[in-house]
């Protein structure tokens, strides 16, 4: 027979109470475990998860009224608010079991208690644990998932037969929980490329979940991927899930990994070593199961040698690599990435008699595409706003303004525009990579990706 899952916490000071409890428990369920301290439990409960405890109302000889008991519980619900403590007792008073039940706990059994109740019992106190725990999971998720409306990651679009090749390798490693790190240049699609692995995976209908290293500031980073507890640190002003736990089940998609501070390296090591982290500023060790997607642009066994990246961790998540080649040397995938992003936009703005010409689609084939499919995609969307006659051309495309990397014949005064070009240009000078382009203009990689999306790059 399977084993019920839960870790059963008893505590009573009668010897014999805890080893007929636990006998009979431990047939039941996975984990079962005996304190005859109460002090020790609260060490315990402090240091370790548990599903449900069951817990004595009187400690100290010839005290029967339960106030110990009640103590207790308010002690253990400031640890865990939602662990479910049921109080068993000797004295079976109306007054006290009321008593116990406005106090917070979750049920009240006297002893000598009929097995068949204490099984019931534990099983209810456990789907009620469950139940909070997944309503309060869902609703950190839900509100911090990112939900890109515009953007239908099932639409992976290619004809050329390097993406073919790539498609082959997902179909081939998604079906496995091995750790995927994906590289390319910017903007090549390596988010579309983790939710193709998701999608095509034994995880599909768990969560997909997305950290974005490069937007997330190096100070708050251990408190966003592991989580926090109340009171941590200053502004820490409430428990905070970090997206490691949240993802738990399912796929953690970590994005510029290779921006990670080394510092922060050991940590998630140990975390994806071991399967277990424990929230900043807490104590307890929470078990995690994810199959981890990470992406970079960046040079990774360069960064190694350099010492700017952890070895260990490297090959911790390189148990298979992904390389997505730049859109220049895919250029028989830019006639359909085209036309899917045509029709797209067309609906979106209302335009549905935009046409492009064959003519047009080869002058988008000549050009390099520094900023890859999102540079493409881009652009076609600024066309389609901008245009006031039914046919796209290359000009309309690429705005006289965006051709200075082409020809020195225009120019303009205009801050923004200029600042603009200096981006596209240190973009394609370092071919996408964004932690080079950031050191030529003298940002942070948080400022650059700011700017760019201030001017839609």
């Amino acid at each position: 027979m399977d084993l019920e899952k839960g870790k059963i916490l008893i505590v009573d000071d009668d010897q014999g109470v805890l080893h007929s409890a636990k006998m009979f428990l431990k047939q039941i369920f996975e984990e079962v475990e005996t304190i005859d301290n109460p002090l020790v439990m609260l060490f315990m409960i402090k240091k370790e998860s548990y599903d449900v405890v069951l817990l004595d109302m009187n400690f100290t000889k010839g005290e029967i009224d339960g106030s110990e008991g009640i103590n207790l519980l308010q002690e253990i619900l400031k640890l865990d608010p939602d662990l479910p403590v049921i109080f068993i007792t000797a004295y079976g008073d109306f007054d006290l079991a009321v008593n116990a039940i406005k106090a917070g706990a979750y049920d009240f059994i006297v002893k000598p208690w009929k097995n068949q109740k204490l099984h019931a019992t534990i099983l209810s106190a456990l789907k009620f644990r469950n139940s909070k725990i997944d309503l309060s999971k869902y609703k950190e998720t839900t509100d911090r998932l990112e939900v890109d409306n515009e953007s239908n990651y099932k639409d992976f679009i290619y004809e050329s037969l390097a993406m073919q090749r790539v498609n082959d390798l997902i179909k081939r490693v998604a079906i496995t929980d091995a750790d995927v790190l994906i590289t390319g240049e910017n903007g090549t699609g390596k988010e579309m490329i983790a939710r193709q692995i998701y999608q095509n995976s034994n995880r599909k209908n768990s969560i997909f979940l997305k950290v974005d290293v490069g937007s997330i500031h190096e100070n708050l980073f251990e408190s966003e991927l592991f989580g926090h507890e109340k009171g941590s640190f200053t502004d820490a002003k409430e428990k905070k899930t970090g997206r490691f736990e949240l993802a738990s089940g399912g796929t953690l998609f970590i994005d510029e990994i290779g921006n990670i501070d080394v510092k922060l390296q050991a940590k998630l090591l140990s975390v994806l070593q071991n399967r277990e982290m424990i929230r900043v500023g807490g104590t307890k060790t929470i078990p995690i199961n994810i199959r981890l997607i990470c992406a970079t642009n960046q040079n990774l066994s360069e960064m190694v040698k350099q010492g700017k990246f952890r070895e260990d961790l490297y090959y911790r998540i390189n148990m298979f690599e992904l390389g997505i080649p730049a859109l220049r040397d895919r250029v028989d995938d830019i006639p359909s990435l085209t036309r899917y992003y045509l029709e797209k936009f067309k609906t979106k703005y209302q335009k549905k008699n935009i046409k492009i010409s064959d003519l047009t689609i080869e002058k988008l084939k000549r050009y390099n595409w520094p900023g890859n499919i999102r540079e493409l995609k881009n652009s076609i969307e600024r066309a389609i706003i901008l245009e006031s006659k039914k046919q796209l051309t290359a000009e309309s495309i690429f705005p006289s303004n965006q051709l200075i990397a082409k020809s020195n014949s225009v120019q303009t005064f205009n801050l923004e525009e200029n600042e603009k070009q200096l981006i596209l240009k240190a973009i394609q000078k370092n071919l996408g990579n964004m932690t080079k382009t950031a050191g030529d203009l003298g940002l942070e990689r948080t400022a650059l990706y700011r700017r760019m999306k201030k001017y839609g790059l």
